[in-house]
């Protein structure tokens, strides 16, 4: 039962990485998934977090109580949640906007540049797709297809093709990473 933070600041998709995840498990992997949010008063630029735990059978506490899977998308997201990850768990992060401290017990650290992948396919706004592609590519909390399945649903629909490559660009990231690992 993985218990995952997203993390990072206001205006970068962690909310919505959060919905689509639990959206992805819940309907088309057949999981049970809960999420919960939250963010400073600021929309754009304060911190925020999305959390979700993912089960195969009823999630009796819906909230997270320590993270096995951190994904770090700004370095004030990092520092305020790292410490609550798991001695053995997994961090992602961007590679260019979280700058890690050592690494204490166990934990498997994943880089991707995701920021600079959004930006080389035209949008940085699209970030937070690409590092879910990274996720699903690295983690086995939900599969590829219902990704793919999921995405059109939750982003607007003029950006549904951008937001399809760049969940590949993260995806496919993340299976040459875990091939070399």
């Amino acid at each position: 039962m993985p218990e995952i933070r997203f993390a990072g600041y206001g205006g970068q998709g962690i909310i919505r990485s959060g919905i689509i995840v639990g959206k992805a498990v819940s309907i088309y992997d057949n999981k049970f998934g809960t999420m919960s949010q939250s963010f400073g008063p600021e929309a754009r630029g304060g911190a925020c977090s999305s959390q979700l735990v993912v089960a195969d059978s009823k999630v009796l506490y819906p909230y997270i109580t320590v993270s096995d899977i951190l994904v770090a998308m700004s370095q004030e997201g990092y520092e305020k949640f790292e410490p609550e990850l798991s001695e053995n768990g997994v961090l992602l992060m961007d590679e260019d906007l979280v700058k890690p401290k050592p690494q204490r017990g166990q934990i498997k650290v994943f880089a991707i540049p995701a920021t600079r992948f959004a930006e080389q396919l035209g949008r940085k706004i699209v970030a937070n797709v690409v590092m879910l592609g990274f996720f699903t590519a690295v983690t086995d909390v939900v599969s590829y297809d219902a990704m793919k399945k999921t995405i059109p649903s939750t982003v607007p629909e003029k950006a549904v093709d951008l937001n399809l490559q760049a969940f590949d660009t993260g995806y496919e990231y993340g299976k040459k990473r875990m091939e070399n690992a």
